[in-house]
């Protein structure tokens, strides 16, 4: 079976036409219409990560579960997402609706994004539509649509504009529509959405060869809690400290790279965020009583 192409491949040979440095400048964005609804059968989007930023609008009935929060949808929704929140979309009934996806470097010069509620992963993110909302939603979607079938030399400026108008709907959306929610400890969930964020961070491998998040202060910086805040609830939920589950994730890791890949010490020691080949050969030997090459060679 082939391997499925990549949105970076997509993309790639979509644009080969064009020189590589403009090609870089543009950055990835695409538009999709929602797969039909099998009849009998729960459609489901599964709990993975994602490289890409999504904004979607949808028509039918559905459940979302955010770590150890559902959302239910019952009629028409928009929504956003961000490759650093992780969730599942289960649909009960006929899926309806098209959504937009695009990477960081495509809005790289157009502001920052991640500064809006919408995509932190503390945020709201889905918000229950009138019909009024969802014509004015379907209407920007239309001209967007149109804009990138159009030949237009500045299309992709265009349709940044129109990316911010969904964001700027979406904020004014959200006082009072965000749909109803399951209760949720705010300890249990920071603890499952450090979690997920660290478990996102591998396997490492050539497409993934760094890893993003090294310390405690990282995690606490995109869940967009106070350091301190993490610890606690992660202490409380996993009888350990932030930094000890880092560091028994990251041990794992480098067994796997060790024993599975062609890579030298020196290559895992900056894809597990070591600055120095010797750092790593110490946690290394403090975890797990042995160098990396010895264990190597075991």
């Amino acid at each position: 079976m082939n391997k499925p192409e990549s949105l970076e491949e997509f993309y790639k040979r979509k644009f080969s036409w064009l020189p590589e440095n403009i090609r870089n400048d543009i950055g990835h964005f695409n538009m999709f219409s929602l797969e039909p609804y099998s009849h009998g059968k729960q459609s489901t989007i599964p709990y993975r990560r994602r490289d890409f930023y999504k904004i979607m609008l949808v028509k039918g009935n559905s459940s979302v579960y955010y770590a150890d929060q559902v959302i239910e949808v019952k009629k028409q929704a928009l929504s956003f997402s961000n490759p650093l929140i992780p969730y599942k979309w289960e649909h009960h009934e006929q899926l309806k609706g098209q959504y937009c996806i695009f990477n960081q470097h495509f809005m790289s010069q157009f502001g920052k994004i991640m500064q809006y509620e919408l995509f932190q992963p503390t945020g709201n993110h889905i918000f229950e539509l009138n019909d009024e909302q969802m014509a004015e939603i379907e209407s920007i979607f239309q001209r967007m649509e149109k804009e990138f079938k159009s030949e237009y030399k500045y299309k992709y400026d265009s349709i940044r504009n129109l990316i911010f108008e969904l964001i700027h709907y979406g904020l004014k959306l959200q006082p009072n529509t965000l749909t109803d929610r399951q209760p949720f400890n705010a300890s249990q969930r920071i603890s499952a959405m450090f979690m997920e964020l660290l478990e996102r961070q591998f396997p490492i491998e050539e497409n993934h060869p760094k890893i993003g998040l090294r310390s405690a202060s990282d995690y606490a910086e995109h869940i967009n809690v106070h350091v301190n805040h993490l610890n606690r609830a992660v202490k409380e939920n996993t009888g350990k400290t932030t930094s000890q589950v880092i560091a028994e994730r990251l041990v794992q890791e480098a067994k796997v790279l060790l024993k599975h890949s062609q890579w030298n010490v020196g290559e895992i020691a900056y894809a597990l965020g070591f600055t120095e080949v010797t750092h790593f050969n110490n946690f290394f030997k403090k975890h797990v009583d042995t160098s990396p090459l010895k264990f190597r060679e075991g």
